[in-house]
């Protein structure tokens, strides 16, 4: 299989990494998996590869989403890494009514995620979702996906509650404000919703993000020794 690749990544390796012709690179297409490739046809802007060895399949990954709201840029830039360092499935963030932001720029996050992908050696790809409102989530949620809610003002136990669940799930966390009165109303009137405590202390939206899904990982996810799904 031949491979081209320009831009940024025929800079790195071009300009950065120096490689020459016949020289080696791992590659991963976020579907077959890793793949061993060497170097064809060097050049300025572009840099042409042919795969000579199928390394490791895509991974497989727990049928998680996180549901972080929306923060401010570089917190939720550590989102975008730390969860995809976790091992997340899916990334979908949200709008409430106490976010500082209501945008998030695609092309960036993509750009986040792949580079933590890289970093630490994943062959798949968390899908980062356009973000959304609050009560669009609400009103399409899919009737057979739990949806954990971690709320500052108490519910069962993180912990307990993921040991007690099998199949897919989400966590919903909220912005820097937390949420409003209305908003808790809603979430807890779901028939999916069940509200999760995360300890005694009051975390910020990024700790909270990073810290409940990574319990998730160690006691329902991959971290188990279990094949995900």
């Amino acid at each position: 299989m031949r491979v081209a690749l320009e831009g940024n990544p025929a800079h790195y390796l071009n300009r950065v990494m120096r490689l020459g012709r016949d020289d080696i690179v791992i590659l991963c297409d976020d579907a077959t998996g890793e793949w061993a490739a060497k170097v064809t046809a060097p050049g300025k802007r572009a840099i042409c590869l042919e795969t000579v060895e199928h390394l490791r399949e895509r991974e497989a990954v727990p049928d998680f989403w996180l549901c972080p709201a929306l923060l401010k840029k570089d917190r939720f830039d550590l989102v975008l890494e730390k969860a995809t360092e976790l091992g997340v499935r899916r990334i979908a963030p949200m709008v409430t009514r106490r976010c500082v932001a209501d945008k998030l720029n695609g092309e960036r996050a993509t750009k986040i995620v792949t580079e933590a992908a890289e970093q630490c050696a994943r062959t798949a790809l968390p899908e980062v979702a356009a973000p959304q409102s609050l009560d669009a989530l609400l009103r399409d949620w899919p009737a057979d996906r739990a949806l954990f809610f971690a709320d500052e003002l108490g519910g069962t136990p993180a912990a307990e509650a993921f040991s007690r669940h099998t199949g897919p799930a989400a966590l919903l966390i909220g912005p820097e404000g937390g949420f409003d009165d209305a908003e808790r109303t809603a979430i807890r009137a779901h028939p999916q919703a069940a509200a999760i405590t995360l300890g005694p202390r009051i975390l910020r939206g990024e700790t909270a993000a990073i810290a409940a899904t990574a319990l998730w990982m160690g006691v329902a996810g991959d971290w188990t020794g279990e094949q995900a799904e």
